[in-house]
């Protein structure tokens, strides 16, 4: 039995007809319930209500405090991955990048090699933490492409 026919089962609005089997046990008027609530009729202070509201929160804290305790202990338990090693950031040395255009083989394609250039190293393509390092390796690899271009037109 799940739980909203047990709440079936316990409240149901008066005056409707139900077969037995599924009768109620607590004869329930909705409307009934929203105006005695509208009517002014319950009163609650505001003081009450706010000492209340401190007592729960009291326990809540306590209850949060250690379940961040016994995260931190699980984590300290082995269960932390190990260091991750640095992450090797791409050269901004115009001779490293020269290298890894391979300008200087005969033969290439300065077109193809901006292409090819660009998937790979496209600042839009790289995580945000390394769009400004390869944006400069862009331009410096554009640099030496088009130099490549101009020394290539003269021949």
């Amino acid at each position: 039995m799940d739980f909203a026919s047990l709440l079936d089962d316990l409240f149901a609005p008066s005056g409707e007809e139900t077969p037995a089997a599924a009768s109620p046990a607590i004869p329930f008027d909705y409307l009934s319930v929203v105006d005695e609530l509208h009517s002014g009729r319950i009163k609650v202070s505001e003081e009450a209500l706010a000492a209340q509201y401190r007592d729960s929160g009291a326990d809540l804290g306590a209850e949060f405090s250690a379940l961040l305790d016994q995260a931190r202990v699980a984590l300290n338990q082995g269960n932390a991955a190990p260091e991750p090693a640095p992450e090797e950031l791409p050269s901004i040395d115009a001779e490293a990048i020269a290298a890894e255009l391979g300008l200087g083989q005969p033969g290439v394609d300065p077109r193809e090699v901006r292409r090819r250039f660009a998937l790979s190293n496209h600042p839009d393509r790289m995580p945000p933490h390394l769009r400004k390092r390869a944006m400069i390796r862009m331009q410096i690899a554009n640099m030496l492409i088009d130099e490549a271009s101009r020394a290539r037109k003269k021949r």
